[in-house]
């Protein structure tokens, strides 16, 4: 009697799994799709890691390629550009009337040669359109680099279409003048070559 009770509870057992199961994988499915509803997928999926680091490598040998070896050799140990305005005067050895100070991914930064004075910070972007992976903003030197084309290509337009403000609205102006000093230095160890002026100076608006 007890061994027929066991069966008989075993295979009711069975049968209940049999009629549940595909219910229960329904439930399970519609839970994993509701999960995976609320929690978007990583946005580093396929990411490469490397890229951004020779997305850079490449933008540095690009920068190098266009600037004259001045202007990379201050971007390389300095990590800016200087960008120097034509003198009124015309003559080729004048002092500069204004110039500009291209950081990556901050305003441009006019200021005085000089006197050092700080004029105006002027707000350009040029964004990186290669998607789906990546930095949504440009490598650094390839920022530098669109600037400094911008100032050299056409210093009227840039400057007009820019956000323009004051000294020290996003860079700090200690920041400025120390990089001015960081430049005074540099170019005191490169007093015995030949000052020419820049391939990437601008003409005087």
């Amino acid at each position: 009697m007890g061994l027929a009770l066991g069966t008989a509870a075993v295979v009711l057992v069975v049968l209940l799994w049999e009629l549940l199961r595909p219910l229960l994988k329904d439930s399970l499915a519609r839970a994993r799709s509701a999960w995976a509803k609320r929690t978007p997928s990583s946005p580093l999926e396929g990411y490469d890691p490397g890229r951004e680091r020779r997305a850079e490598q490449r933008a540095r040998e690009l920068l190098r390629s266009c600037v004259g070896a001045e202007d990379w050799e201050m971007y390389r140990d300095l990590g800016l550009l200087r960008v120097l305005a034509a003198p009124r005067d015309g003559r080729p050895d004048g002092p500069a009337p204004y110039a500009y100070l291209i950081y990556p991914h901050k305003p441009i930064v006019a200021y005085v040669p000089e006197t050092g004075e700080l004029l105006s910070e002027y707000c350009v972007a040029f964004p990186d359109e290669s998607r789906p992976y990546g930095s949504p903003r440009l490598p650094d030197s390839d920022d530098v680099l669109a600037k400094w084309m911008a100032l050299a290509g056409d210093e009227r337009r840039l400057i007009g279409e820019a956000n323009m403000h004051l000294p020290g609205r996003q860079v700090d102006p200690e920041r400025v003048r120390r990089d001015l000093l960081r430049i005074e230095r540099w170019e005191r160890t490169r007093a015995g070559e030949p000052a020419a002026r820049r391939p990437g100076s601008v003409r005087a608006a």
